[in-house]
């Protein structure tokens, strides 16, 4: 009963947030967070540099997804200084594959693919677990069940990118079809749930000139499609059904990335179907073939207040406090955008 009141917290929390953010982040106040005064101009002028709101979602989405793995492993019985330095090994290896794989599909230096950073972690996240269990097995003799492990990783994930969502809606970025542009049963079935984006700094107005009119809601769905299975798949772990934890959230994440693809307008690469979908496809193959080769073994038995505990570990909260700050750095300094900062002296306040 305690696993499904806090699945149950959880799904109105992340409800909550996404009203919110479905409603608002489309406008141009929300694409922009900070400019910080950089380069002094000739005269009173600064060149600033732009902190945007889809860094400050991307670090919430990396943290969060890191919060949830290390609660369920820890509710599984995994010792906390293996599950650390997994969860450095994670980031510190997909966080860059993101630019990387954008880099060489899309052609361009100043943008990242969850997609490739999601493929990336599925395909290499065994082995890492199987290199850190070899380790600690020399000095510590503990051993990390790699099953347990991927299908934590693999609800993370799910949460993380749903979260993330929010990140693209505020730059304006992965959007949807224009709805006039759809068929007319999507026009009808759509018409009232269409994104609107306003500002002519977002990715949507400068690359395709979409800012100001109705588009397919894509960030929005994923958003719900990702936080749900997110959610199947934390019960399913702490009732200690890794197996299939693992393989329906990483099959339904996969093949929606596949299926939403169809509906986006923003440039994934060459061809009718993108490096992004393959790499989609393949991710389920894994995720099957990995399901077998690292059948479940742990005890079902899950202690989620163990979980919870550990939350208020000072090494958990500083390794949290950590990957959002780089995270936010990483991606929120803005390269697409540049600002002019000035400053005065408001008189009747003196």
């Amino acid at each position: 009963m305690q696993h499904l009141l806090f699945v149950a917290i959880l799904a109105l929390l992340l409800t909550l947030i996404m009203r919110w953010g479905f409603k608002h982040l489309p406008d141009e106040k929300w694409q922009i967070l900070a400019s910080v005064p950089r380069i002094k101009h000739d005269g009173a002028s600064w060149a600033g540099i732009n902190f945007t709101f889809y860094g400050f979602f991307s670090a919430c989405a990396y943290t969060f997804a890191s919060a949830i793995l290390i609660l369920l492993l820890e509710s599984a019985g995994v010792s906390l200084t293996p599950l650390i330095l997994l969860t450095v090994c994670v980031l510190g290896i997909c966080v860059p594959a993101s630019k990387v794989i954008a880099r060489i599909v899309e052609k361009k230096s100043a943008t990242f693919t969850v997609s490739g950073a999601s493929f990336i972690g599925i395909a290499v996240t065994p082995f890492i677990v199987i290199a850190i269990n070899a380790a600690s097995k020399t000095f510590t003799g503990f051993s990390m069940p790699v099953m347990t492990i991927m299908a934590a990783l693999s609800t993370a994930y799910a949460f993380g990118e749903g979260i993330g969502r929010l990140a693209c809606i505020s730059f304006g970025c992965c959007y949807g079809r224009r709805l006039s542009e759809c068929p007319a049963w999507v026009q009808r079935l759509m018409g009232g749930a269409c994104f609107v984006f306003s500002g002519k700094t977002k990715k949507i107005a400068y690359s395709h000139g979409l800012d100001g009119q109705k588009v397919l809601p894509v960030q929005a769905a994923t958003s719900l499609i990702f936080c749900t299975i997110g959610l199947i798949g934390l019960y399913l772990f702490l009732e200690g059904y890794d197996t299939a934890a693992f393989i329906l959230t990483v099959c339904i994440t996969q093949i929606w990335r596949f299926v939403s693809e169809l509906f986006r307008a923003d440039y994934r690469g060459e061809g009718d179907i993108s490096v992004y979908q393959i790499l989609s496809l393949i991710s389920v193959g894994l995720a099957i073939v990995y399901g077998i080769l690292f059948p479940a073994a742990r005890s079902p038995v899950t202690d989620i207040a163990a979980g919870l505990a550990a939350m208020w570990n000072p090494s958990v909260i500083i390794l949290l406090q950590s990957i959002f700050a780089a995270i936010f750095i990483y991606t929120g300094k803005s390269r697409v955008t540049a600002s002019i900062l000035t400053f005065h002296v408001v008189q009747d306040r003196i």
